[in-house]
Parts: C-alpha cells; sequence; structure tokens
C-alpha cells in the first residue's frame, strides 16, 4: 500500500476533497487512477491536457507577442475588447468544417494519413518528459529514447510532400530534407554533451540538480545555446523557416493540404515546439527545480517546469518578429558549419568539466 501511495500525486491543499471524494463508491479508484503518476503524466501534465492547452492559446500569443513587438495590433477585430482572444476558437473551427480536398494526382491512403499519424508521432516523446517527479515512464535511457522519436519528426514532414505528388511540395520536400540533415547533428552532439556532463540520461536526476549555478545553461552555456538554434530548425521558427516561403505562394511540403489535414500540420509546430522546450528546460533550466510553492506538493515542480517550458517557447517564437528568413544555402552553412563546430566544442567542455570534477573529487558526472 505504501508503495502504490508513493506513486501517486500528493497534492496536500487538495486532500481535504480528496478524502470526501474516496468516501463515494468507485469515485475513490478513479481518483486513485487519475492521481497516479504516469497516467497524470501523460494525460494531464506534461502530457496531452496540457499540450492542447498550450495548442489552442500559443497561436493567438504568438501573433499577439509578434504584433507589439512590430508595433501592429495582432488579432483584433474577432471582440477586439478581449484581444481577440476568441480568433483561436474561428481558426479551430475553420479548420474542423473546412473540407479536406483530395487532389486526382495525389496518392490518397498516404495522403489522409500522414497527418495524423506525423500529429500522433509528435505526441510520443512526452512519455519521457519529467514535470517535477511526474513522469509518464521513467527509465535511464529516457534522453536518448527522446531523440530517436524526434529524430523521426522529418520522416513523416517528407512523407506529406511525397504523398501530396505535386511539384511544389516536392520542393519543399526537397529543402525540408536539406535541413533536417543541417541540424539533427549538432542538436544530437548537444544533448550528448549534457548527458555527459550530468552523467546520466534520466530526466529525474538531471532535474534535480542544486541551486540556479548548477543549471546546465550556467554550466555548459555553448551546448544551450547550440540547443536552442537547433530547436528554432527543427520546427520551422524564422529566421529558418526556408521549407515554407509566404512570398512563393507555397507552404512547403504541405502545400495541398485543407481542412483538419492542414489544421494538424499547422498545430505540429508547436507541439513539437513544445516538446524540445520541454527538452531544454530538463537539460538547461533544471527541470522542474525550484521553489516549492505551498499546498502544492507534487504539482510545485510542475508548476516550475510549465513556467520554464513557456518562455523558452515564447523566446522561440519572438525570433520571427526580429530576423528575416534565410535562404537554404545560408542556412545549410550555419547547419554544416558554425552550428556542428559549436556543438563540438560543447562537447569537449563537458568531457573537461567532468574530468576536472573528477580529478578534484567533485561531484561530475560518470559516463
Amino acid at each position: 500500500m505504501s508503495a502504490v501511495a508513493s506513486n501517486q500525486v500528493n497534492v496536500p491543499l487538495l486532500q481535504p476533497i480528496l478524502d470526501l471524494v474516496a468516501q463515494i463508491p468507485m469515485a475513490g479508484f478513479l481518483v486513485s487512477f487519475v492521481l497516479w503518476k504516469p497516467f497524470f503524466a501523460a494525460l494531464i501534465c506534461p502530457g496531452l491536457s496540457t499540450l492542447g492547452i498550450l495548442l489552442l492559446v500559443f497561436p493567438w500569443v504568438e501573433r499577439k507577442l509578434c504584433g507589439r513587438i512590430q508595433w501592429r495590433v495582432g488579432p483584433h477585430e474577432i471582440v477586439w475588447w478581449l484581444g481577440g482572444l476568441p480568433q483561436i476558437m474561428a481558426d479551430s473551427v475553420k479548420f474542423l468544417f473546412q473540407e479536406v480536398i483530395v487532389h486526382k494526382d495525389a496518392d490518397r491512403p498516404y495522403y489522409l494519413q500522414f497527418p495524423f499519424l506525423s500529429f500522433i508521432a509528435a505526441l510520443l516523446p512526452l512519455l519521457f518528459i519529467s514535470a517535477g517527479n511526474i513522469i509518464a515512464i521513467e527509465t535511464p535511457y529516457a534522453i536518448q529514447l527522446m531523440l530517436a522519436l524526434i529524430c523521426l519528426f522529418p520522416l513523416f514532414i517528407l512523407g506529406l510532400g511525397w504523398a501530396s505528388n505535386n511539384r511544389f511540395s516536392f520542393i519543399g520536400t526537397v529543402r525540408e530534407a536539406f535541413m533536417s540533415f543541417a541540424y539533427e547533428i549538432p542538436f544530437i552532439i548537444a544533448v550528448l554533451a549534457m548527458i555527459v556532463l550530468y552523467g546520466t540520461s534520466n530526466p529525474l536526476q538531471m532535474s534535480s540538480t542544486g541551486g540556479l549555478l548548477e543549471w546546465g545553461l550556467f554550466r555548459n552555456p555553448v551546448a544551450a545555446f547550440t540547443f536552442f538554434v537547433a530547436a528554432a530548425m527543427a520546427t520551422s521558427r524564422l529566421p529558418f523557416e526556408i521549407a515554407e516561403a509566404e512570398q512563393e505562394l507555397a507552404a512547403g511540403p504541405h502545400v495541398e493540404y485543407s481542412g483538419i489535414s492542414f489544421g494538424l500540420i499547422y498545430v505540429m509546430c508547436y507541439e513539437k515546439a513544445y516538446i524540445l522546450s520541454g527538452l531544454m528546460t530538463i537539460l538547461f533550466l533544471g527541470g522542474g527545480s525550484g521553489p516549492a510553492i505551498s499546498g502544492l506538493g507534487d504539482l510545485s515542480g510542475a508548476v516550475w517546469f510549465l513556467a520554464k517550458t513557456v518562455v523558452v517557447m515564447t523566446t522561440l517564437f519572438a525570433l520571427r518578429t526580429i530576423y528575416p528568413r534565410y535562404r537554404l544555402d545560408q542556412g545549410l552553412k550555419i547547419g554544416w558549419g558554425a552550428m556542428i563546430s559549436l556543438s563540438l566544442v560543447a562537447l569537449a567542455l563537458s568531457v573537461v568539466i567532468v574530468l576536472v570534477q573528477g580529478g578534484i573529487g567533485g561531484v561530475g558526472g560518470v559516463v
């Protein structure tokens, strides 16, 4: 019984209410199941429910943020006194009820399946992200599994363009493939640098570091910078929105998609941004570490994790207001040149730190 209780999300503030609910037949069992940490992590935080809320809110946040930075209004016409907030509901209704058109040259089964497969595949890394001490699947190889799943994203994007059987989709697909190869190698090396530095790939142990100076951001800032730029490239955020160029009236690999199919593709960049921001929070920002919030118990770590993740996401989205889009050759030069060099420097820095700390009897990671 104690082992079961230790695997429950503990929220002292809600405990009196939970005790009352537990007296209702079957309700106690349902509450215990919902508060079971693996289920809570997969369904609520950092899982599906939190992601769903962010997918609804962040398109509006991005538009308003970019509008304010560039001295524009942003969403305004729909209920102006709410700042255009209902715009996100209007967009959702449009995506849900717009006709899904399958043109005659498309490979119909794959054309219809890839948007849904892409959205589902992008959810899988959430199973290995820890929000404080809440995680769905705890394994000593969590970071490596997340890396493997994240590196599958481009395959589905390429499948979208291939199934469309359209020359403009092919052009966007080739651009996407070039950029994927350019960022994945430095991205992986930057993550490996932090695994070497921490001496573990378990997110729970990475998040349980000491104070502010123990965050990966301060211990290896080169790896943090490399990871952040690679995350911008992975999510096709400006200035790396090379595969999708509105000047050419094309939308990259998904130029032919409409309705809910396009809606899933549209929110997938926000989905990837959330996952990569969560991974950056774990590797470089101490995960869910922070001052304990009275009454929240285990949710205190989840609150700190979400706060840091939202800050990283907002910073990623603010890039589009500052930098113009690079050309394909410029993006490739950055990926294959400066990014790989920085990632190797970050890896070497981690190795040196571990050797120095080990030599002086410090608390360095052990690979």
